[in-house]
């Protein structure tokens, strides 16, 4: 079925058409199926290929519903986790910023426009905080065989910093785009008033 809808097949019947036409005028002679069959067949040669289909991508808003359910399960795994009260401050910090972002509503639409905010956020709940927990949680285990060495509290520390700063970068872009927004729309409407 699909060969009948294919390109190749339409352009080589149009032109095996106009063999059928060139038969009809007289043109074809006693030779006519040669030229009908050719006419189709050279047709069908010089069609343009059939195009793939597009792949079935999620959605911004589905890749958000995929990453809040990663964070439930972060949510999860940290609650079984005791930190220092240095680290687990940054760690409350961080995670509920990422909450706000990723709680369904109007900063969650914001943010699905945003293909490398949605990967920025993706990224830290699948791979950021959790490699760097789990990391400290080695070290720390390490670092009691060999005494002396820097706390890895301190490494913790800096890496859920960071990561705040980065969340917090993003908060602060999508908070610049929705007042960009709103005065682009109060200087339309000033427009249209003139």
């Amino acid at each position: 079925m699909g060969w009948l809808e294919s390109r190749k097949n339409l352009t080589g019947s149009a032109c095996g058409l106009l063999g059928l036409v060139l038969t009809f005028t007289g043109v074809a002679g006693p030779y006519w199926p040669v030229v009908v069959a050719g006419l189709y067949g050279a047709g069908a040669l010089i069609a343009p290929p059939e195009r793939p289909a597009l792949p079935d991508f999620p959605s911004p808003s589905a890749q958000l519903d995929a990453v809040r359910a990663d964070f439930e399960k972060l949510g999860g795994y940290l609650a079984g986790i005791d930190l220092p009260p240095v680290p687990a401050a940054e760690l409350t910090e961080l995670t509920g910023l990422l909450a706000a972002l990723l709680e369904p509503g109007w900063v969650a639409e914001a943010l699905a426009r945003d293909p490398e905010g949605v990967h920025a956020v993706s990224r830290a709940v699948r791979q950021d905080v959790p490699e760097a927990v789990d990391a400290f949680i080695r070290t720390r285990w390490w670092t009691r065989l060999t005494p002396g060495t820097e706390p890895p509290e301190r490494h913790l520390e800096r890496q859920l910093g960071l990561l705040r700063e980065e969340a917090g970068r993003l908060a602060s872009a999508l908070r610049d785009a929705e007042a960009r927004r709103q005065e682009s729309h109060t200087r339309y409407l000033e427009d249209r008033g003139k």
